[in-house]
């Protein structure tokens, strides 16, 4: 049976749990459920030479692949099954409620099935590169070929090819060092900012040379955070003027609203799955929950957190969940929403490394999905934290024995680079699991 076949008969089992949908809502996801139970728990069929769908020989379908092949079949049936909601239960259930239980539905069978395997990053000891300058802010675009450095007031532009950096551009739009770098990953785009406040756009030209397309200067001090919604037509920025400002894509991107209740610098950004909820963190020891009204139009705060320790790092994990790092604590805190009040509140403290008490901004946490992996800087160290099943375990940490450490990690989780003071070298560190 090949993936589309699967995928037709799924579609009939869907069609036929929703039959009475509106008296049947619970006993129709749970029999959603048992099906894809039986479908990545089932012995899949060797996979014939002559098949042209399948490029592997046969020895190598095994085991291993069933997790794979069951991920991009629910991957491909994902869609497939909201489209059936929305058109069958539209009038039952408010689209939000239908999304999250086909969500819940699928991500549970999807994660809990299997015993994700251990893993490392491995230092690639001569693909360093000599990096002498200050370097704040590292991105890699989607498909890793390139790879920007914010090397003072200066970015450089790599070409990643063979797991070596090749710089091929060098821009000097900006007048004060690079803090935040992020692609633009449906365009050929990139956003950047600057201790001053200043945010630029660049874009490729016909030459396949980068120019500033537009420069944005609504912040008046430095931009410590920048992040996207999925769309790209909404960025969001936090910045030493103690403003969080939300920019809308038009012709030109338009600053549109901006939230002043952080009292202090704001550090660190992060956006939900479903794309309608903001949570930051600042030096004011302030966690804000910022929610899109549709009614409104507009941001609004539905939550503060007050904290002990202020962090400069936090990060959803999905749209119950986020991680927060207080200051060189040596416990990363995870919140959790409640069904109830719809309140986040600390549900547990996880284990990590520190070693230091001073701060650096400028090092995101990430939340790698793909690999089901929180990116940690935390004082000394970068922790590695695998999330299993909600639980949070470190499994690596690598000790650059100071404080002063930047970097980004691809967004396949396949590498982490690492500017630091000490080595002053772009370091390059791939995945390999154990």
């Amino acid at each position: 049976m090949n993936s589309q076949q699967i995928v037709a008969q799924l579609e009939n089992k869907v069609q036929e749990c929703l039959q009475g949908f509106q008296q049947q809502l619970d006993s129709s996801f749970n029999r959603i459920n048992d099906f894809l139970d039986q479908l990545l728990l089932a012995p899949y069929p060797a996979v014939p030479q002559n098949n042209v769908n399948f490029l592997l020989p046969e020895a190598q379908i095994s085991q291993p692949l069933i997790p794979t092949l069951a991920n991009l079949v629910i991957q491909e049936i994902k869609p497939l099954i909201n489209l059936i909601i929305n058109k069958q239960i539209k009038q039952t259930q408010p689209q939000q409620i239908q999304q999250q239980k086909i969500e819940q539905s699928i991500m549970m069978n999807n994660h809990q099935q299997f015993t994700l395997k251990p893993f490392t990053y491995n230092l690639l000891q001569n693909n360093s590169i000599k990096q002498n300058e200050q370097c704040y802010a590292i991105a890699i675009n989607k498909d890793n070929s390139i790879v920007l450095a914010g090397c003072e007031s200066q970015i450089k532009v790599f070409e990643f090819k063979q797991e070596q950096l090749k710089q091929t551009q060098l821009l000097s739009e900006h007048s004060r060092n690079i803090t935040t770098l992020n692609f633009i990953k449906k365009q050929n785009q990139f956003i950047s900012g600057e201790q001053g406040g200043q945010i630029i756009l660049w874009s490729m030209n016909e030459n396949s040379q980068w120019i500033s397309q537009q420069k944005l200067k609504e912040h008046s001090d430095c931009i410590n955070c920048l992040i996207f919604n999925n769309n790209e037509d909404v960025m969001i920025t936090g910045s030493d003027d103690q403003t969080i400002k939300f920019w809308q894509k038009q012709q030109q991107w338009v600053c549109s609203q901006t939230i002043t209740d952080h009292k202090a610098y704001v550090a660190g950004l992060s956006l939900n799955d479903q794309q309608n909820r903001v949570i930051s963190c600042g030096l004011d020891k302030l966690i804000l929950i910022i929610e899109w009204s549709s009614q409104d139009q507009k941001w609004n705060i539905i939550q503060k957190i007050s904290v002990e320790q202020y962090g400069c790092k936090l990060c959803f994990i999905n749209d119950n969940v986020f991680t927060f790092q207080p200051l060189a604590k040596e416990q990363m805190h995870v919140y959790e929403m409640s069904s109830t009040n719809k309140q986040y509140s600390k549900i547990k403290e996880i284990a990590v490394k520190s070693g230091y008490s001073g701060s650096t901004y400028f090092f995101p946490q990430q939340y790698i999905k793909q690999k089901c992996l929180v990116v940690n800087k935390n004082g000394y160290n970068v922790n590695l934290i695998r999330n299993q099943n909600g639980d949070f375990i470190t499994q690596q940490s690598i000790d650059f024995g100071h404080n002063s450490i930047y970097g980004y990690m691809s967004e396949d989780g396949e590498y982490l680079m690492t500017w630091d003071y000490k080595s002053k070298e772009i370091q390059i560190r791939k995945y390999y699991q154990i």
